[in-house]
């Protein structure tokens, strides 16, 4: 290795040549600009160290977006699930390259993240939104370190600006479900099974679209989840994918009204299949479909949603809200946290319990209120 130095412009360049240990070809690393040769002696001996002690760091010039795009098909793609690689893939493209743009990945700073996040807050979006992004960011600057790619990883200690949303709990009301559930059945029938199987359940709406008739024990009356259907799947091969979470796995049982709804259900979609033959998709033996057996986009069950919402004067709620309303009815039957933790197969009972404790506590007054009107009324009997 050897470091020659020369005047250009007025400025000092550095001039490094070096063997690469992998390839063994060599090759020249410079920098000019330095007002004196001091300067740029001390530079080049740090580069020169660096090049003897962390060959990778010191050699490779690579944008932040040729990185991320290798970190995402290497350690990414197929590795994590597939709701987690999309989301990842998702901030990157929608948040992060559009922001840095072109700059080289060992040119982040801490400063330069930080405004970054900071500009994400401008834009108004939530405190847990910016947060994903973070997680997204803060994960491939960790890997980038491990591979010696750079030297500390900038998005450590950063400030994340907002206050966390109201995480109040949508849910349709226990007195609203019959109107719904009958402006439902007539706006079509397939609609109205999905959503009422969705309050019976509580399982999410992926969870549901993927279920298939092997995965329901007449018998035993459970509904066994093990994957979840991608709306957007370029192809059927592609279709089911895995549930959200690890706990998302799980076998729940079914009420006597849902299993003869599911019953009325396939007799229907028998007929369909013998009057359909060849069109029908037999091979995803799909149960909640289109007549054709195959999947119901996501479009049409929102905008359905969104439409029986508006004809029963339910105020705008999202699909999501269905399994919400299962869990409101779970509590005010009566069940425990950890009974609803299991069902809605949630990651651990603190988030069942974080997003539920209001409704609880809401019970809880209820039952209190109860409580002490049967005690007045005791009480008052006696005095008489």
């Amino acid at each position: 290795m050897g470091i020659s130095y020369r005047k250009h412009n007025g400025s000092w360049e550095y001039r490094i040549k070096y063997q690469d240990p992998i390839t063994k070809k060599y090759k020249e690393k410079s920098k000019r600009g330095f007002k004196t040769k001091p300067e740029a002696r001390f530079e080049a001996q740090e580069m020169e160290q660096q090049l003897l002690n962390n060959f990778e760091l010191a050699s490779q010039q690579i944008t932040l977006k040729e990185y991320l795009d290798s970190w995402l098909k290497e350690y990414k793609k197929d590795v994590v699930r597939k709701n987690t690689y999309d989301l990842h893939k998702r901030n990157v493209d929608k948040h992060i390259l559009p922001y840095f743009k072109n700059v080289d990945l060992n040119s982040i700073k801490p400063t330069m993240y930080q405004k970054f996040l900071n500009h994400l807050y401008d834009q108004d979006y939530s405190k847990r939104t910016v947060e994903i992004i973070h997680g997204t960011m803060r994960n491939a600057m960790e890997k980038a370190l491990h591979l010696n790619m750079i030297d500390r990883n900038p998005t450590i200690g950063a400030v994340i600006k907002g206050k966390e949303k109201d995480r109040k709990v949508k849910f349709i009301d226990s007195t609203e479900i019959p109107i719904f559930l009958k402006t439902a059945y007539q706006y079509g029938y397939i609609y109205w099974l999905f959503f009422s199987f969705m309050i019976d359940t509580g399982m999410r709406k992926g969870e549901v679209a993927a279920l298939q008739w092997s995965d329901i024990n007449f018998k035993e009356q459970t509904a066994e989840i093990t994957k979840t259907l991608d709306f957007q799947a370029e192809s059927d091969d592609a279709l089911f994918g895995d549930p959200k979470t690890y706990r998302s796995k799980r076998t729940i049982s079914l009420t006597n009204n849902t299993i003869n709804q599911l019953k009325d259900h396939l007799k229907w979609q028998n007929k369909n299949k013998q009057n359909l033959n060849d069109i029908y998709h037999h091979d995803l033996n799909l149960i909640f479909c289109r007549e054709d057996g195959h999947i119901m986009p996501k479009s049409s069950l929102f905008n359905a949603f969104k439409r029986i919402l508006k004809q029963t004067g339910i105020p705008n709620l999202p699909i999501h809200s269905l399994r919400h309303t299962h869990a409101v009815l779970l509590l005010e039957a009566g069940s425990d946290m950890k009974y609803i933790q299991e069902r809605l197969g949630h990651g651990s009972y603190q988030i069942t319990a974080d997003v539920y404790s209001h409704i609880s506590k809401r019970l809880d007054k209820q039952s209190m209120e109860k409580y002490e009107s049967y005690l007045n009324q005791i009480t008052s009997s006696n005095d008489d």
